[in-house]
């Protein structure tokens, strides 16, 4: 058995920025009888419904900024992110939903200061702590049907 950190919207929680989930029963049916441990960055630091965020370049910095006012929300997903890896030091997979600036393992969209698409390959900053950690991290859709945890 396994201990796998999940984005808890694809357990079906209501955590998305619109209040909605992105529940994946295939995946879930893949995860059976592995020990899930749910975590959602954005929810915990910033409630649910909220404005969306995307990923920016700043000089050599990627950082989530606010799409309704353009602040810069990436210290409290940073902050989530390290507390989470610090209380579950024997987490063995992570999986993120997929193109999320916080959870995206590789497919996070980043861009430039004046919203031109850079990248579509990129780590949100949920996902980059668990990669900078050595935890082995996929995205949620990377999943095929004849494919185990």
């Amino acid at each position: 058995m396994k201990k796998i950190a999940l984005s808890a919207c694809l357990l079906g929680e209501s955590c998305r920025y619109d209040g909605t989930d992105n529940r994946n029963d295939f995946l879930l049916s893949l995860l059976d009888g592995n020990e899930i441990v749910p975590f959602c960055p954005e929810d915990f630091a910033f409630g649910t419904p909220r404005p969306t965020m995307d990923l920016v370049k700043q000089d050599k910095d990627i950082r989530a900024l606010s799409n309704e006012t353009g602040e810069d929300l990436s210290d409290p997903v940073i902050a989530y992110a390290k507390a989470f890896f610090d209380s579950h030091p024997d987490i063995d997979l992570f999986i993120g939903k997929d193109r999320s600036p916080s959870c995206g393992v590789c497919s996070a969209r980043v861009y430039d200061s004046d919203k031109n698409l850079i990248s579509s390959d990129a780590a949100g900053l949920m996902a980059a702590e668990a990669i900078k950690r050595g935890i082995p991290a996929k995205d949620a859709e990377d999943y095929t049907k004849d494919e185990e945890v």
